[in-house]
């Protein structure tokens, strides 16, 4: 079985879409398990109207301590053997957990499986495709300009048992809970990478993650140094040279536009585009 778990604050906009994302996979053994923090708006009325019709919707609404300890309470509801996290603005490329269920059958436990991600601006134009391919620790530490993380959980799945070994999400991040959580799991988990496209994320305007793509900022950094510790001494020693010298404002695009050519135009695009609504 597949376990999606979905946290959500009013989100009336996006959660029926979202709901039907699931729905339309016409996956047998599933159940999406929708974590509401107590909603004031439309959102639970719609949930539930959706719950009484199809039962493979599980949900509760309740106040949280926000984003990772919903996604926290999803996962001890989780009855699935595989896991994935679909926050309520995002969505599933048609078939994918077909594709994903036949491919865990051949992954030893506990596995985390990556696919890539179509990342969308507002208007609905595709800005790149996020294409995550080097998840090694030692690599993720030279930072996201140098090796792009899985941007976003609609991307990639795991084993539930997976998170026995890390942990749960941490609920004293709230901003960076997924790359924390991703930083772990890439240490204990056999890791597979597939060139498919799985996932749509949508960077909307104001969200935390379009603000740092603003900005040009890794809220990160400090979990990067962080689990540096985790490894072996001469990894370390290189990590701690080439992470200054990869994220200087001179290297970093050089590097990334050249490990990435595809994501080069859409940021220039966007950056025009912000140079002239300032004007």
């Amino acid at each position: 079985m597949i376990s999606i778990v979905t946290p959500v604050y009013n989100g009336e906009k996006y959660i029926e879409a979202c709901i039907q994302s699931v729905i339309s996979q016409n996956f047998p053994e599933l159940e999406h398990i929708i974590i509401d923090g107590d909603s004031t708006d439309r959102t639970v009325e719609i949930i539930r109207r959706y719950a009484e019709k199809y039962p493979h919707i599980r949900w509760i609404s309740e106040k949280d301590r926000g984003q990772s300890h919903a996604m926290n309470k999803g996962i001890a509801m989780a009855r699935g053997d595989i896991l994935g996290i679909l926050n309520v603005d995002d969505d599933y490329a048609p078939g994918v957990f077909k594709r994903v269920a036949d491919i865990f059958l051949s992954l030893p436990v506990p596995a985390f499986l990556v696919g890539n991600c179509n990342v969308w601006d507002d208007d609905g134009n595709l800005l790149y495709v996020n294409k995550p391919h080097r998840l090694r620790l030692a690599q993720l530490l030279l930072g996201p300009m140098v090796c792009p993380y899985p941007i976003n959980p609609s991307a990639y799945f795991c084993h539930t048992a997976l998170l026995e070994q890390t942990g749960t999400y941490n609920e004293t991040y709230h901003m960076e809970l997924d790359v924390d959580f991703l930083l772990r799991a890439v240490q204990v988990a056999h890791i597979k990478y597939c060139d498919e496209t799985w996932g749509n994320f949508r960077l909307l305007q104001g969200t935390k993650t379009w603000r740092d793509v603003q900005s040009g900022t890794d809220r990160a950094a400090h979990l990067l140094r962080f689990y540096r510790k985790d490894l072996p001494r001469h990894q370390r020693w290189c990590v701690a040279i080439l992470y200054p010298l990869c994220n200087s404002h001179v290297l970093t695009p050089v590097i990334y536009f050249w490990r990435n050519p595809g994501q080069l135009l859409p940021r220039l695009k966007a950056r025009l585009n912000n140079l002239f609504h300032s004007t």
